[in-house]
């Protein structure tokens, strides 16, 4: 008989368990400062269990560092029958070691269809974003992907490699990727737009890059890739706080006038000091996604001051005839 779910509170009592015909077992450890984990036993554990296809493990805020993650990964591999992984690692004083070791085990869950993963706020560089792409290319089978990926150094190589690895991932329809605060500039931005040029099965995107150190160029790039991901749906792009200027607003409104069937779409742009003419020429590009239905644009602290100039941003949007919702904040 099958058992269907089951919540462990530790590794320890997964490990012991006997309840070896589970589908879908749950590990939260979040805040319990974990310490060592027993790879070997943990890795047993999840190889008896045949039947398992969903497992989540949150050991957010755990202080697991480098050996723990590599633990997990050594426990990874062993888990190539589950098709939907969550993994919550957020805040562990994990480094490219540690991502190194926990990607070679992921490698080997070739089966995945739905992979989430929270790390957030560890000390992945570069190297770590390359090691993670890597992993993600043997994992051909991946149709919902979210990764988030803010406050550590990635940086431009480790994200183009990380993007160009997805271009494997060819069945991808759902992407989130979460890269606020990582010190990615334009060659970066641009690597991950080459990269959206080969995933033209997308229909839902997620891309949050605030607070990074994007200009026009690398704005111009990121357009130029999403302008080949011809079947987006829906589609959220967060660029505030970086600084792609008036030529970038306007490159990324002729980009994005290629994605004609978009029904929905979230774009911040606040504090980019794009001006009037910039928020003139986005929209100008917009009003060719006559499919939209919903449409949510941030120009806040942007220097587009005058009424007339809001009024004319608003009425290049209304051209839209579809359009359902329309929400701008200048």
């Amino acid at each position: 008989m099958i058992q269907q779910n089951k919540k462990y509170q530790s590794f320890e009592t997964f490990i012991n368990s006997s309840l070896y015909s589970q589908q879908d077992v749950e590990i939260n450890m979040s805040y319990t400062y974990v310490g060592k984990i027993d790879a070997s036993g943990l890795g047993s554990a999840l190889a008896n269990r045949t039947n398992l296809s969903n497992l989540a493990i949150d050991v957010s805020y755990d202080q697991i560092g480098d050996q723990g993650a590599s633990d997990l990964g050594s426990a990874f591999k062993n888990c190539a029958n589950v098709s939907n992984l969550t993994l919550n690692l957020t805040d562990n004083q994990i480094g490219n070691e540690g991502i190194s070791n926990l990607c070679s085990g992921l490698a080997n869950c070739t089966n995945l269809s739905n992979l989430t993963l929270y790390l957030r706020q560890n000390q992945i560089g570069e190297f770590g974003g390359l090691c993670l792409g890597s992993a993600l290319a043997n994992c051909t089978n991946l149709s919902n992907l979210k990764l988030y990926l803010s406050k550590n150094q990635i940086g431009d190589r480790g994200v183009s490699g990380l993007g160009s690895k997805l271009a494997n991932c060819t069945n991808l329809s759902d992407l989130t990727l979460e890269l606020i605060g990582s010190k990615i500039g334009d060659e970066g931005v641009q690597g991950l737009g080459s990269a959206f040029s080969n995933c033209t099965n997308l229909s839902n995107l997620k891309l949050l890059l605030s607070g990074n150190q994007i200009y026009a160029f690398g704005a111009q790039g990121l357009g130029s890739g999403l302008a080949n991901c011809t079947n987006l749906l829906n589609l959220t792009l967060d660029l505030s706080v970086n600084q792609i200027g008036t030529l970038g607003a306007s490159e990324l409104g002729s980009a994005l006038a290629n994605c004609t069937n978009l029904s929905n779409l979230t774009l911040n742009l606040m504090y980019n000091q794009i001006g009037a003419i910039g928020a003139l020429s986005l929209s100008s590009g917009l009003a060719n996604c006559t499919k939209l239905l919903y449409l949510k644009l941030g120009l806040n602290f942007n220097e587009i001051n005058e009424s007339q100039q809001q009024w004319k941003v608003k009425n290049n949007c209304l051209k839209l005839k579809n359009l359902v919702v329309l929400q701008i904040q200048f």
